[in-house]
């Protein structure tokens, strides 16, 4: 069942879906991972990576719910779903249990450059078929990319 048209040709609907799909599942799984960790931090850097968790985790989701609403925006129905996260995330595995400060940056830091490589090739495949959606993926690009840089920076 179809409730709202795209006004993209199928071929770009396909492209362009399966980008924004992948770009959700990341996020969403991207989300979960910062809060576990978030949870699980321990060390003399404590409180502020912790409260820079909790930027990543408002960020992911933030942009989780404008790639969700683009999808839908083009007649794709997202799915943000748990089982749907879990095969398709390109994120490693999140450590278990307590997290000492440098290991959980360390983490961090990996799982946002699993997402940005991830995200750029998404920028590249939506180019052609739906520039606006190329955008929305480019300024989460950006934000990751931000985040990124400044994880790198706590460990330097």
């Amino acid at each position: 069942m179809y409730v709202v048209k795209s006004p993209l040709s199928d071929a770009n609907v396909k492209t362009v879906s399966e980008a924004l799909q992948g770009a959700l599942v990341d996020l969403v799984d991207l989300a979960l991972v910062a809060k576990q960790i978030h949870w699980n931090v321990v060390g003399p850097r404590f409180r502020s990576v912790h409260l820079q968790l909790d930027e990543v985790v408002t960020l992911a989701r933030t942009h989780s719910d404008t790639v969700a609403e683009r999808a839908a925006a083009l007649g794709v129905s997202p799915d943000g779903r748990a089982a749907t996260v879990a095969v398709g995330s390109g994120i490693g595995v999140t450590p278990e249990g307590w997290v000492d400060d440098t290991a959980a940056v360390g983490t961090l830091v990996d799982a946002l450059g699993a997402v940005i490589a991830r995200m750029r090739e998404r920028v590249m495949a939506t180019a052609e078929p739906d520039p606006v959606s190329q955008d929305v993926l480019i300024t989460i690009t950006a934000d990751l990319e931000k985040q990124h840089w400044m994880f790198q920076a706590e460990n330097g």
